[in-house]
């Protein structure tokens, strides 16, 4: 895959940071055995131990295979459990697609090394008992749970044969993860000698829930933009900062789920195609929903009020449309996602907007909007509790700046070793 090209990653590499699960019908083309029973689906206590936020397919800034989509392929995908349990279940998002979307087999198994899984762990995944079913357009599905014991930042692959052709898929732009491709029917394999190509998005996998998890309404979701979704950290080392608090709460022998819901690009205001649905409409479906949450911390405003700032000379057009936020929409926005989650019962965590002095987004008026932002979620006593992540990552010699220690390169998005001072910024004894 190529890298994001210089002056992409500075001026469009912006922060670009129990579920009720849609009913739709599965076709019964091939029968499980019946030792799968759905009946376990319905009594179980789930918990979302990985997520990741569907959006629109379309080009990104690396390419994808979202808009092409598969046909006689198998995708193999790679995530990193955030809680451990006793048995699993995926989810799978045809909530974009305009077609319905048949999954022809689908297994599930513990990661070896790249492509590779273990042999011993393989488990073939259904829906209904069926190995082949369909997944309405607009739907998402569960699939039906297989015992497999997993522990706190185990890595699981996720292998899905489209005979297809599916038409454009629902995918997730920002993985920091490399994803496989193989022609033709691999879902079986272990090894990884088929899967040929690479890419660094998720395609279709929304989810992965545990049951056996320890503390009910527990999990914790990072709700943002790209800052959240791991910009400027180093790919396949799950350095982003809901990884780094996962494996802070796992140290401590209290493991704790930690759900990754940032979107690349994402604005609290404003729908994108390129950036996903606005935060306030997008906060049911991908916080309130999720099973098992209990706390969300909410990362988010700069696109809003950066964006305002590209109007006049945008350098592409991904950032359409282009609107002029002002700090008492973002405020209000914030407010808006305050009100559904207390709704819901959440704990919830504002963090501070990070200083972007330097890079393209910043002028004396953005500045002066992050300002009036970050004074609002500091002094209002809206949220339950604040991370004032403006103030631990900024540079000592300016409070405008993000400190170079922690900069990726564009003086906005945190490299490896900031995203753990983030994760180190946040107080586990906040997190309810």
């Amino acid at each position: 895959m190529r890298s994001i090209p210089r002056w992409l990653s500075s001026a469009t590499a912006l922060t670009l940071a129990a579920w009720p699960i849609a009913a739709g019908p599965a076709s019964a083309t091939t029968r499980a055995p019946a030792t799968a029973r759905t009946s376990h689906a319905r009594t179980a206590s789930w918990t979302a131990a990985w997520t990741a936020a569907p959006q629109r397919p379309g080009p990104s800034f690396t390419p994808n295979w979202s808009e092409e989509g598969f046909a006689h392929q198998t995708i193999r995908q790679i995530v990193r459990v955030t809680t451990g349990g006793t048995s699993a279940r995926i989810r799978l998002s045809n909530l974009y697609g305009t077609t319905r979307l048949t999954v022809t087999g689908a297994t599930i198994a513990r990661t070896a090394s790249g492509a590779a899984v273990q042999k011993e762990t393989l488990r073939h995944l259904t829906i209904k008992r069926a190995r082949t079913f369909t997944i309405p357009a607009g739907a998402e599905l569960a699939s039906d749970p297989v015992q497999l014991r997993l522990a706190p930042l185990d890595s699981v692959t996720v292998t899905l044969y489209l005979a297809g052709p599916t038409g454009p898929a629902t995918y997730h732009a920002l993985a920091q993860a490399t994803g496989y491709r193989a022609e033709g029917d691999h879902q079986a394999d272990t090894g990884a000698a088929a899967f040929t190509e690479t890419t660094q998005s998720w395609y279709y996998l929304s989810g992965l829930d545990l049951t056996g998890v320890p503390a009910h309404r527990s999990a914790i979701v990072a709700f943002g933009d790209s800052i959240t979704d791991g910009m400027g950290s180093t790919p396949n080392a799950n350095d982003r900062y809901p990884d780094r608090l996962a494996e802070r709460l796992a140290s401590t022998g209290r493991p704790r789920a930690v759900l990754n819901q940032g979107i690349i690009g994402n604005r609290i205001t404003v729908d994108s195609a390129w950036f996903g649905d606005k935060a306030t409409s997008r906060f049911r479906r991908d916080v309130l929903q999720q099973p098992g949450v209990g706390t969300v911390i909410i990362l988010l405003g700069i696109n809003d009020i950066g964006i305002s700032e590209l109007a006049a000379a945008p350098p592409a057009p991904i950032f359409a449309p282009f609107t002029d936020v002002s700090a008492a929409d973002v405020i209000a926005g914030q407010r808006d996602l305050i009100k559904q989650a207390r709704a819901r019962g959440l704990r919830v965590i504002g963090a501070t907007i990070m200083p972007v002095k330097g890079s393209t987004i910043y002028t004396a008026r953005s500045e002066a909007k992050r300002e009036k932002i970050n004074t609002w979620i500091r002094t209002s006593g809206a949220y339950d509790t604040v991370v004032d992540l403006a103030r631990v990552m900024a540079s000592p010699g300016d409070s405008d700046t993000l400190d170079p220690a922690y900069d990726s390169g564009d003086h906005l998005h945190p490299n490896d070793a900031g995203y753990q001072v983030m994760a180190n910024a946040i107080n586990p004894a906040d997190l309810g």
